[in-house]
């Protein structure tokens, strides 16, 4: 089940959130910039760009818009129209790998970012989502050190997405401790990420610490971004907590809005442990 996506449109590009479940969050994928670099022998308008890159510019932000809207197979066409134009557009690299990470295709993101890192080396939102997708592919300790090196960036701007990410891939790796400490970190940036929160509250739930999981879960579900995933995991912590009356509202407040979600069924059955 998706839970938390969106993100922002930055340089009209997409922030895409590849999220894949309750149990496994994914991490929000940032887009790149668009980049104003020249790398042909064409006019130069008054934006900086030559001819060739303006053409590639508006294919990709047409691919933008169509992965934005989960048209994944549009987005690539236009991503490899925007190749054909300039090859030499990082940005498209970057773009193609996000769509091909929205297609599962892995080895096809992680050929697309290679290049567009060997481009942009030092580039913290190609580093992010080069770093996530290695998360994918169960590869650690890469991810690891391309998150470390984008949040070593000191123009970063997105820190909080990349520590997010970090935390959910230390998760995945069975590093509960570092998993906690890295969300904790993201949490103290921008608390009012529902993702951090509620992956915040299902670590301490789990570490048999309802106490601190109540603080952060019903801050999620008391705002807007509440959902199944997070009203179940509140009535499972409030029934750690012994509070039968928060149980029933948030019982309630699932049958209400989420009357076929799979998380309303288990709380009917009563299945607190599935």
């Amino acid at each position: 089940m998706r839970l938390w996506g969106g993100g922002g449109i930055r340089h009209g590009l997409l922030a895409a959130c590849l999220a894949v479940g309750a149990a496994a969050l994914g991490g929000c994928a940032h887009q790149a910039g668009l980049d104003s670099g020249v790398g042909a022998a064409e006019s130069v308008s008054a934006s900086g760009d030559t001819d060739v890159r303006r053409r590639a510019r508006i294919r990709l932000e047409l691919a933008a818009n169509y992965l934005q809207m989960g048209q994944t197979g549009v987005a690539l066409e236009e991503v490899q129209q925007a190749l054909a134009t300039d090859p030499s557009y990082a940005d498209a690299y970057h773009l193609r790998g996000l769509v091909y990470m929205a297609l599962a295709d892995l080895q096809g993101a992680e050929d697309s970012l290679k290049r567009a890192q060997a481009m942009r080396p030092n580039d913290p939102d190609i580093m992010h989502n080069y770093g996530w997708l290695q998360c994918q592919r169960q590869q650690y300790a890469q991810a690891n050190q391309l998150f470390e090196r984008a949040l070593a960036s000191p123009t970063y701007a997105s820190r909080s997405k990349t520590l997010m990410s970090q935390g959910l891939c230390y998760q995945r790796a069975g590093q509960v401790a570092e998993a906690e400490k890295t969300l904790l970190r993201a949490y103290e940036i921008d608390a009012g990420n529902p993702l951090v929160g509620y992956q915040l509250a299902s670590i301490l739930l789990a570490r048999e610490e309802p106490k601190r999981a109540q603080f952060y879960i019903r801050r999620v579900n008391n705002g807007e971004f509440s959902n199944a995933a997070s009203l179940w995991l509140g009535v499972k912590v409030e029934r750690a907590l012994g509070d039968s009356v928060a149980m029933r509202q948030l019982g309630e407040q699932l049958h209400k809005r989420f009357p076929d979600a799979k998380e309303t069924l288990a709380f009917e059955r009563g299945a607190f442990h599935e």
